[in-house]
């Protein structure tokens, strides 16, 4: 049987061995390894992490392909491509999106009703507000109701600053997961492991459970839950793996 369009346009796997290992030629970090060779990202950077951790994630996702490479189940690759050829040249440009998200964070945006939903937003979104102004002295202010509340200019240039201290690596991560969950405050919980790739997720949708729960599930929603749920514990694997 001939191979499907898409999968004779991807290129097929060449190598026998995929691992990690201390990156050559003085480079320092360490590379992914296919057969002795580190591959290269679109931009023609090699593959190289700072921790040996983050090198294995990256490693086990062109271990597991199979016949061809399907860039489109490598979200870790992907994302170390992103800080390589992206963050490096971008870093400002990139702080100022995670800012931007925490501009209009979606944990500021509760509902007026009803009111069972509310009391959990207040709750369980109220917590994470409070945890990024006890620990980052980030003061995001809530406000009832989908109308864009604007934050203080001196909270959004803290956001920004901080992003500006990240690694290119970590930085690319919490943008990547800010526009997951809608929300800067989530990215950096899932940064710094206060809360698991899972918990960020069903916090960002949280409003969409609670309809659940009243209504019923929705099939195409719980697929898309599902996938969205690869993503975040990627995010979670990630973040584990810088702080090692």
């Amino acid at each position: 049987m001939a191979e499907k369009p898409d999968l004779q346009q991807r290129p097929r796997r060449f190598y026998k061995v995929a691992e990690a290992g201390p990156a050559k030629d003085g480079e320092g970090g360490f590379a992914v390894l296919l057969d002795s060779r580190t591959p290269k990202s679109p931009a023609k950077s090699p593959l190289v992490l700072p921790t040996l951790a983050l090198a294995q994630l990256v490693a086990a996702e062109w271990d597991a392909q199979v016949e061809v490479i399907d860039s489109t189940v490598m979200p870790a690759t992907r994302l170390a491509f992103t800080a390589i050829d992206r963050i490096r040249e971008t870093r400002a440009e990139v702080a100022r999106e995670v800012a931007a998200y925490a501009g209009s964070d979606l944990l500021c945006y509760w509902a007026d009703h009803p009111t069972p939903l509310v009391e959990r937003q207040k709750r369980d979104w109220g917590a994470m507000l409070d945890w990024a102004k006890a620990e980052l002295d980030l003061n995001l202010k809530p406000a009832a109701g989908v109308i864009h509340t604007p934050q203080s200019p001196a909270a959004l240039a803290s956001v920004e600053a901080l992003a500006l201290t990240m690694d290119d690596f970590t930085l690319a991560g919490v943008a990547y997961a800010a526009g997951l969950f809608g929300s800067t405050v989530l990215a950096l919980a899932l940064r710094a492991g206060k809360v698991t790739g899972r918990r960020a997720l069903d916090l960002s949708r949280l409003e969409e459970i609670f309809q659940a729960e009243t209504w019923g599930q929705d099939a195409e929603a719980v697929a898309r839950a599902e996938a969205l749920a690869v993503e975040a514990l990627v995010l979670e694997r990630w973040f584990a793996a810088l702080r090692r």
